[in-house]
């Protein structure tokens, strides 16, 4: 399937695309490649034109240096898409806790089109004002996680809310490490504007 079709069926009918995907073969790579690797960029290249083009404005106007937002652009997307790969080790390592099936793969698989609303919600940080409305994404993206839990883990239907409880903590905990360690490798990332 391509990447549009399957952008378009986890957004508007995920139950359905759930099942279409739990019974697809990939591999970590082609995965990647085909899905991870350009959605995950969209974000990433909105917050970038959008931090050195408008800023943000508290009590003065704050934009990203071209230079320093660059380098904290590649490292923010080099550091996401380790991320998600962790995110799935820990899912897949906590499958057994919950009475599912391990399997790195539907783990991965679950992770990335799970993050598809937040990706393509990130287009909103071209404006950094608006980047408070990409939760929305975020929000569809948790729905479309417990949706595909049960499809992709083989989880019983009892188990998905604790699983999925526990496994959002650990991925909120892989973020939060995350971002701490894209600030401490990257310059400052905003510098003040003159206007």
């Amino acid at each position: 399937m391509n990447l549009r079709d399957r952008v378009i069926n986890i957004l508007k009918s995920p139950r359905q695309e759930w099942d279409v995907i739990a019974r697809e073969t990939t591999d970590t790579a082609t995965l990647y490649k085909g899905y991870i690797i350009p959605l995950a960029a969209i974000p990433v290249i909105a917050s970038y034109i959008g931090m050195v083009t408008i800023g943000v404005t508290f009590l003065v106007r704050v934009r990203a240096g071209v230079v320093s937002g660059l380098v904290n652009a590649v490292v923010s997307y080099v550091f996401a898409l380790v991320g998600i790969y962790v995110a799935a080790l820990v899912i897949d390592w906590l499958a057994p806790k919950f009475q599912s099936e391990k399997s790195i793969i539907q783990a991965l698989k679950l992770v990335a089109y799970s993050m598809t609303p937040a990706w393509i919600a990130g287009v909103l940080l071209l404006i950094p004002a608006l980047g408070i409305l990409a939760i929305i994404g975020g929000l569809y993206g948790i729905y479309l996680f417990y949706l595909g839990m049960t499809p992709m883990m083989k989880t019983p239907a009892d188990k998905v809310i604790p699983y999925m409880v526990v496994s959002a903590l650990v991925v909120i905990l892989v973020q939060i490490v995350i971002t701490v360690l894209v600030n401490l490798v990257t310059p400052a990332y905003a510098v003040p504007a003159v206007f």
